[in-house]
């Protein structure tokens, strides 16, 4: 029997905890986020998914970019930590 590598597992935690999040300092030269995202998965109900698509449509946004634009106001970077 041949001995395999001894590699990390799919979901095995990472020692460093700073390593579970990028760097916010990931803009490009020009300001602009350098085009990492992050995926962010809540729960809602059904009727919630529902009159979010409705106001993205009417807005004509997709739900991703107003979803985004909300959590932006609610959480900018001029409040600093709030802890």
């Amino acid at each position: 029997m041949t001995d395999r590598p001894n590699r990390r597992a799919f979901a095995a935690r990472p020692a460093d905890p700073e390593q579970w999040i990028k760097s916010a300092d990931a803009a490009s030269r020009d300001g602009r986020s350098s085009g990492y995202t992050a995926r962010l998965t809540i729960d809602i109900t059904p009727e919630l998914r529902g009159r979010i698509k409705i106001a993205a449509f009417q807005r004509g946004v997709t739900v991703a970019d107003m979803l985004r634009d909300l959590l932006a106001r609610e959480f900018s970077e001029d409040e600093g930590d709030l802890s």
